[in-house]
């Protein structure tokens, strides 16, 4: 009887053991099950969608480029503006969801949140790029005050980052131009050193409405106020901004990137115009991420 009964646990226990193999009981298999290539599966938790600005942007066409070059089989760039990237960007990373925009640094986002550039090891993004001031054939002699000021005004990443910032945070940009100026007396001395003060000569600058540019076209709209001038600053597309100069209908921008986010308008324009060269040095594009997204390169994005 004793011998029948251990027969009978025998069997239990082997056919327990089978059905828990059958089922996926083990951890070990259940880990290995969960995710066998190793990586997070962020694409349709996005519904394949990177969140873009403005269509005619360089970071837009680049990014599609990437979708291409890439292989992101499935995947689509959405366009909108850079106000409501931002705003998309906020509302995921509130919630620690999973969201990729177009990025470009400077930019206040960098410093409200923890966040990252995906690895482009095909280069499609291309290196760092350089923020040039363009002004009118003509300038200089019309208004050499002017032509001298845009030409001197430099300044670093840090400094725009100070005034997009404050903006993103709901002070006026004109408000916020005139507390970085005051803030920064002894940089701003170096662009107007032994310029002139004139009597309302009118003069007319124009930007894309990008963080940077707003900021940027603020500040040297207010320097150039503060001299006498009567100032207009007036929001363009990419490609009208940039016509807008090179036809003389606007007196100057400080908002081309070059080579890569504005290459193919200064090849057309170029003959047209004056480079005053670069206004601020490092400036970068790319697919940006939020930090706590495990994933460090685009080739690493998985696809439909």
């Amino acid at each position: 009887m004793l011998k029948n009964v251990k027969r009978i646990g025998l069997v239990i226990g082997i056919l327990a053991t089978l059905l828990l193999a059958a089922c996926g009981g083990s951890d070990g298999d259940t880990k290995d099950d969960a995710n066998t290539s190793g990586d997070p599966q962020y694409g349709k938790e996005m519904n394949y969608t990177i969140t873009g600005i403005e269509p005619g942007a360089g970071v837009f066409k680049a990014s599609e480029t990437a979708v291409e070059e890439y292989g992101l089989e499935g995947w689509e760039v959405q366009a909108s503006s850079s106000g409501a990237m931002a705003t998309a960007l906020g509302e995921a990373y509130d919630k620690e969801e999973p969201i990729i925009v177009t990025g470009w640094s400077p930019h206040w986002k960098f410093a409200k949140y923890d966040l990252k550039y995906l690895d482009d090891p095909k280069g499609v993004f291309g290196e760092e790029e350089t923020i040039h001031t363009m002004v009118r054939k003509g300038l200089e002699d019309d208004m050499p005050e002017a032509y001298q000021v845009l030409d001197n005004f430099s300044w670093e990443a840090e400094d725009l980052e100070a005034v997009m910032l404050e903006v993103s945070s709901g002070t006026d940009p004109k408000e916020a131009a005139e507390n970085w100026i005051k803030e920064n007396e002894e940089k701003v001395a170096e662009w107007v050193d032994g310029v002139d003060e004139v009597d309302g000569d009118k003069i007319e600058l124009v930007y894309v409405e990008w963080d940077t540019e707003v900021g940027s076209t603020n500040v040297v709209a207010t320097v150039l106020e503060d001299l006498g001038y009567d100032v207009t600053i007036t929001p363009l597309d990419n490609a009208v901004m940039w016509q807008a100069v090179a036809t003389g209908e606007a007196d100057g921008m400080v908002a081309a990137w070059l080579p890569g986010t504005h290459g193919d308008l200064f090849e057309q324009y170029k003959d047209d115009l004056v480079d005053l060269g670069g206004n601020l040095v490092g400036a970068k594009i790319g697919l940006v991420v939020p930090a706590y997204m495990d994933i460090d390169s685009i080739e690493d994005l998985d696809t439909k």
